[in-house]
């Protein structure tokens, strides 16, 4: 197992996070849906982990615990996606550039086993994030 691998980040809006969004974010359908890191088959085989194991992902932004998952689109090894969200937000450049809208393609982060760390759900992780 390594202790960790490289990947380039980008995120998105997904069919799967609308229809969580539309029973609230603080439910746990929504957390399912974009607590997650979506990998190439090979990515999971380089960390040394299955799929659905939890993962830490770090950037120069922030650290975050999410599910990794199998990619459902590919083959992309060395890409990496989370669905837009708090998840995401804690690990992209919050620099808007003036548009309002940070940047959520093309981000660094390192990736590493979180087996015995749990996902948080959106509020326990802003309320995370807002203490630091």
């Amino acid at each position: 197992m390594a202790e960790s691998i490289s990947l380039n980040l980008i995120s998105g809006r997904t069919i799967q996070q609308g229809v969580a969004m539309e029973g609230g974010k603080s439910k746990q359908p929504y957390t399912e849906a974009c607590g997650i890191i979506e990998m190439d088959p090979e990515d999971l085989k380089r960390l040394g982990i299955y799929r659905n194991t939890h993962v830490r992902v770090t950037s120069d932004y922030g650290s975050v615990v999410v599910k990794a998952v199998e990619a459902t689109q590919g083959p992309h090894p060395g890409l990496a996606f989370i669905p837009m969200g708090v998840w995401a937000n804690a690990v992209v450049n919050p620099n808007t550039y003036g548009v309002g809208m940070p940047t959520f393609k093309g981000t660094p982060i390192q990736v590493s086993p979180a087996a015995n760390e749990p996902v948080l759900s959106s509020i326990e992780l802003v309320q995370m994030l807002v203490k630091e």
